[in-house]
């Protein structure tokens, strides 16, 4: 896709390439925000539109409708954890070229999501609790499976009680399928089972989220990046089917 063009979307495009020096391409890059809107304006699972503004004041993404009122925001769901100073004895052992080759990846949007942003009773968003949580470390594996279980009704999870609070966004896609399938999250899960396709070997969220040797980061890191080509893939398909739908060369708004 032509990267200059603002009514397509590049799945090779680096976000930090627009985003202001040392700031937050979460906040901060105009392309990322544009992908995530043109991504997830859509219809939801039961045909009902669900179309996302960026001219609300102070709102990343914002829709209010019969349905509702959703503030929503991004976030990175493939830490490479380049910043964590807890995983610094492991990455110090990688080559600067090695560890930049994963970066470049989980900067494009197939490693990006997007959570309600709205803070409810002062308490974490989501976006935080993945964050702070070191039993998810920002990992959409590991968030995956809580949501997983939080539409079969389990909030025993370490996102539980944040996922809990916003109940009325899940609500909107219905069931577990119809969230991976408006996500085009597919790519995340065994095709046969269905369970989620870990990073890392899982042990009920008792094992550490962040790798603790060096082959324990390559495999995390091979994973990871699996996964976000794939789902790249899958994101440039949807466009093309998406701007192909009125022959208009438009993705619709």
């Amino acid at each position: 896709m032509r990267e200059s063009d603002d009514e397509m979307i590049d799945t090779s495009f680096d976000v930090r390439s627009d985003t202001p020096a040392r700031k937050d391409p979460d906040s901060h890059s105009a392309t990322l925000r544009r992908y995530h809107r043109m991504l997830w304006s859509k219809p939801l699972p039961d045909g009902r539109p669900f179309e996302l503004a960026t001219t609300r004041s102070r709102a990343y993404l914002h829709h209010d409708s019969e349905l509702g009122e959703f503030f929503l925001g991004s976030d990175s769901v493939v830490p490479s954890f380049k910043s964590w100073l807890v995983a610094a004895p492991v990455l110090d052992q990688l080559d600067d070229g090695e560890l930049e080759a994963f970066r470049d990846v989980a900067y494009t949007i197939g490693a990006f999501m997007v959570f309600p942003g709205n803070q409810i009773e002062r308490k974490w968003t989501i976006n935080t609790a993945r964050g702070l949580n070191r039993r998810i470390a920002d990992r959409m594996d590991l968030t995956l499976e809580c949501i997983r279980r939080f539409y079969d009704g389990d909030i025993d999870t370490p996102l539980g009680p944040a996922l809990q609070r916003y109940a009325d966004f899940f609500a909107l896609f219905g069931s577990f399928d119809g969230y991976v399938e408006f996500f085009l999250l597919q790519d995340l899960l065994e095709e046969r089972t269905g369970v989620v396709k870990f990073f890392t070997p899982f042990h009920e969220f008792a094992s550490p989220a962040i790798p603790q040797d060096v082959d324990a980061y390559r495999s995390y890191r091979d994973h990871s990046v699996a996964f976000v080509e794939a789902r790249n893939a899958r994101i440039d398909a949807w466009a093309r089917q998406a701007f192909d739908q009125d022959g208009s060369g438009v993705l619709p708004s």
